[in-house]
């Protein structure tokens, strides 16, 4: 009986582990067409800007918190994910995958997943290119969730990136912008879209963080109205204080005990 209690707890705890999926035995397959197939965010992807520009990483970030990006890639395959914070990953939720051959040619995800593959485990969305091996000149597009205000992702390739931010958003003030790795340089378009720039990045990740001018003077008016409120709460306390020490004067309660002080006469008689 004890032997069939010990069966029983290490079948509940496996069935746990499959279960929060750390036994890799959920979580993985292929992903559906109806993802790989979506449109991208913002309309089409922006192929032009990454092949003319010759850029190995082309991220466009857009209002709905999402965000599309154009890799130049590099070997027969890529893996797409996010770190977890506790030195572990999760897959990158892709959709609206295309891929681009060196001849201009654009084939849908599940185009992709036919010629190569598209697979998602627990740890990364991994995609194999057609064909066999490298090929020069391929690039692949992808679509995914982001976080309003900040944009952080791993560096799946190395090389030239560029971040295209929504209408409006800037970087440049401490607290409330930052963008890492450093040594970017900016520039503003023609529809007031900020488009930052690396020559070459090796970090592990790409982060910029973002905010509307507007927000930040709408933080001033909070601030500068608490800031009355407060100084005005604090000018009333102070004057009731001193109303009450003018009722205690007026009252004569208040006890003079300046020659509280024994000083040198010493103690009272009996005490000495």
């Amino acid at each position: 009986m004890p032997r069939r209690r010990r069966l029983l707890a290490l079948a509940a705890l496996v069935g746990m582990l499959a279960l929060s999926g750390c036994l890799g035995v959920l979580g993985g397959g292929s992903v559906s067409e109806e993802r790989l197939d979506r449109s991208p965010a913002g309309g089409e992807y922006d192929w032009n800007a990454s092949v003319e520009s010759d850029l190995d990483a082309h991220i466009t970030i857009h209002d709905n918190a999402t965000f599309s990006a154009v890799y130049a890639v590099n070997g027969s395959q890529i893996e797409l994910y996010r770190r977890d914070g506790l030195g572990g990953t999760n897959p990158l939720d892709v959709r609206a995958v295309r891929y681009r051959y060196p001849n201009g040619t654009v084939i849908t995800g599940s185009e992709l997943a036919e010629r190569g593959a598209v697979e998602q485990t627990r740890d990364v969305v991994r995609i194999d290119f057609p064909g066999e091996g490298d090929v020069e000149g391929d690039r692949i597009a992808v679509t995914a969730g982001s976080t309003p205000k900040r944009f952080a992702l791993p560096t799946y390739v190395e090389g030239s990136y560029e971040v295209v931010l929504p209408p409006n958003r800037r970087t440049s003030l401490p607290v409330f912008g930052d963008v890492n790795p450093g040594g970017a340089t900016t520039s503003i378009d023609d529809g007031n879209r900020l488009h930052i720039r690396w020559d070459d990045v090796q970090t592990e990740s790409v982060i910029v963080q973002f905010y509307l001018p507007q927000d930040i003077r709408i933080f001033g008016a909070v601030f500068a109205l608490l800031a009355i409120v407060g100084g005005g709460g604090l000018l009333y306390y102070r004057r009731q204080i001193d109303a009450l020490r003018e009722r205690r004067e007026e009252m004569g309660l208040d006890v003079d005990t300046g020659d509280d002080d024994l000083g040198d006469d010493g103690p009272p008689p009996g005490m000495r």
